[in-house]
């Protein structure tokens, strides 16, 4: 009886082995595939699905790798049972968990050797599977598998080059090589221009982690290695020059493993820092593989912006007041590169490079602008006369030019196009005007006064009220800019504001010195010399604003205008932008005129942003047709 009982049991058990379903299914939503197909050690702190079928396929699991690190890597490397890609793929992922957990256990302490050897590892597993593999990178170029290897390198690269940056200090200037965590890590390969090219930067900021209020967009390019922020030792005195290379440029960082085969690569223990510029350079060769650089082109703006201090020192310079710009100053936005077109940008009253917050930033951000512009941004104290600045600005930008280029040959020198906004916008057109003797009536003169004394007079206000058009420029673009000055210049506010501004002192030395020469040979005073401020300066009713606003253009400028036109309540030419009258934007002859629902600031928005473009398009075009 027991027996036959064993039996049916038996012949249940095998029909239950032969009938029941071992392989169930279950539906997931398109988002969670989603999810799970990109899930990987960076973003969800757990190893992808790639990596855990390699495992499965050689008998291991997570749990196996994570308590014997070792064996399980061994296994990996060395298991007939994978590819090249699946083996090398995981272990770049399973070594950049472990340095991963090790780095957040750390905190802030520094790096220690195991945790950097991990990275070295990781990077290195995510280099052979990108270049020597079989197939090329290209081949793989719709993959996902390929995708989170770069991030794997990226990722590794960006923490093994900021540990290596710790060691620099203690390395001095002639080094070639040192060891770190048992590698050798060689001297960098680097085409980076920093302002202090004699000396290592000062800060290294990885891009990856920051994030910018103000800025509308982020611009980056993907591709291989990792995005920094070099930041320039500080400057040890204040310079006389005017012109300043930036101290914040974007930085591009990919480590090269010695060795030209797969063994040779996977054996050794060298390797070195490749630090690019992106804006020079866009690929770089591996082996014999041209690969595409990553790039964070906005990163070096934004830290630069928010580190400048110019929000409180432009109000300083426009009352005056101690701490405040004294002169002109040319500040480029990246390395000077002779090959690119360069744009000049000028702010207006009470304002700084940060009217440009996002006009810069989305110029740069644009692939085709940025490969043929440059910009540079005139920062200058709005609390001086349109005709000091625009003297003080002229001889900034001359000296800024011979400086690079002291032939004057260079693309760089040729077809500049200037950008001005509001009294920026007012100096820029008159960068590009003739004055010829139409000034000269602004000055009372006594009319007993001596010749020699009248033509010591013209000597000293010369550079002030006779200038010719900017020959290197042949393209402008104005912005809300009165050019025949604005009847709120002369509100209660305005004239509040003004009685607090403070003139230069150069300035005020110069007008003493004036007064003294203005005087006839009995000593006796002449009319009163009377010099405004800025903001009396750009009154509808100053005799320098109203005498300067129908000055000739040149006719090699190709000119445009923007305007902003804000609650309107009747045509467009009885409009303004809440400050400047469109009467006193508009420009006749301009080769194109927008008009945009916009307070004063239209400089700043979307439509006037995609305007200027197309307008830096236009002379791109007219440049490579030989018709600026």
């Amino acid at each position: 009886m027991q027996v036959g009982v064993t039996r049916c049991l038996v012949l249940a058990a095998l029909l239950c082995l032969n009938a029941c379903a071992m392989v169930g299914v279950s539906h997931v939503k398109p988002h969670d595939y989603a999810n799970e197909r990109r899930a990987d050690v960076i973003g969800s702190h757990r190893l992808s699905d790639s990596t855990v079928q390699a495992l499965n396929v050689v008998a291991l699991t997570t749990d196996s790798c994570r308590d014997g690190f070792a064996d399980c890597t061994d296994v990996l490397a060395h298991s007939p049972g994978l590819s090249d890609e699946q083996r090398f793929s995981a272990l770049a992922e399973l070594w950049l968990g472990k340095a991963i957990k090790s780095d957040r256990a750390k905190t802030d302490a520094a790096m220690d050797a195991p945790t950097l050897d991990a990275y070295l590892q990781s990077a290195r597993y995510a280099y052979v599977y990108l270049f020597y593999t079989a197939r090329q990178p290209t081949e793989r170029a719709f993959e996902m598998r390929q995708g989170q290897v770069l991030g794997f390198y990226n990722f590794a690269v960006q923490r093994a080059v900021s540990r290596f940056f710790q060691e620099l200090p203690k390395l001095g200037s002639q080094w070639t090589q040192t060891s770190l965590a048992g590698w050798t890590v060689l001297r960098p390969q680097t085409d980076l221009r920093l302002a202090d090219r004699g000396h290592p930067p000062a800060e290294l900021i990885p891009a990856a982690g920051l994030r910018f209020n103000g800025l509308r967009n982020i611009y980056r390019r993907d591709g291989f290695g990792s995005d920094f922020v070099a930041v320039a030792p500080a400057r040890e005195a204040a310079s006389d020059v005017p012109w300043r290379d930036p101290d914040y440029v974007s930085m591009t960082g990919a480590l090269v493993f010695a060795g030209s085969t797969l063994a040779d690569v996977l054996a050794t223990r060298q390797v070195q820092l490749v630090a690019r510029d992106p804006y020079r350079d866009d690929s770089m060769t591996i082996g014999d593989r041209k690969v595409p650089l990553g790039a964070n082109f906005t990163a070096a703006y934004g830290v630069w912006l928010a580190r400048s201090g110019f929000a409180s020192q432009s109000i300083r310079s426009l009352l005056g007041r101690e701490g405040g710009l004294k002169t002109p100053r040319v500040l480029l936005m990246q390395p000077y590169d002779p090959d690119r077109l360069t744009v000049v940008m000028l702010h207006g009253l009470a304002s700084s490079p940060e009217a440009w917050i996002n006009v810069a930033n989305e110029v740069m951000g644009d692939e085709e602008l940025r490969r043929n512009y440059q910009v540079w941004e005139v920062y200058y104290p709005t609390n001086a006369p349109v005709a000091v600045n625009l003297a003080s600005i002229r001889k900034a930008l001359d000296a800024t030019l011979k400086h690079y280029d002291p032939g004057g040959r260079a693309r760089a020198s040729q077809n500049m196009v200037l950008v001005g906004h509001s009294m920026g916008g007012v100096i820029a057109r008159l960068l590009v005007s003739s004055s010829g003797d139409r000034l000269w009536d602004v000055v009372p003169l006594r009319s007993n006064l001596s010749p020699a004394k009248r033509t010591r007079v013209r000597q000293r206000l010369a550079p002030y009220l006779q200038f010719t058009p900017m020959p290197q420029v042949t393209r402008a673009v104005f912005l809300a800019s009165p050019h025949r000055g604005t009847p709120y210049a002369q509100h209660r506010l305005a004239r509040w504001i003004g009685e607090l501004i403070r003139l230069p002192v150069t300035v005020l030395k110069e007008v003493a010195s004036l007064s003294e020469l203005l005087k006839d040979d009995s000593g006796k005073q002449g009319p009163a010399l009377h010099v405004p401020n800025s903001i009396d300066n750009l009154s509808d009713a100053d005799p320098f604003i109203k005498a300067a606003a129908n000055l000739p253009i040149s006719p090699r400028v190709h000119y445009h205008t923007i305007v902003g036109v804000y609650k309107p309540k009747g045509p467009l030419p009885t409009t303004s932008d809440g400050v400047v009258p469109y009467s006193s934007a508009h420009l006749d002859g301009a080769d194109s005129e927008l008009a945009i629902p916009s307070w004063h600031s239209v400089q700043e928005t979307p439509a006037a942003i995609l305007e200027l473009r197309r307008i830096l398009r236009v002379q791109l075009e007219a440049v490579k047709g030989g018709r600026p």
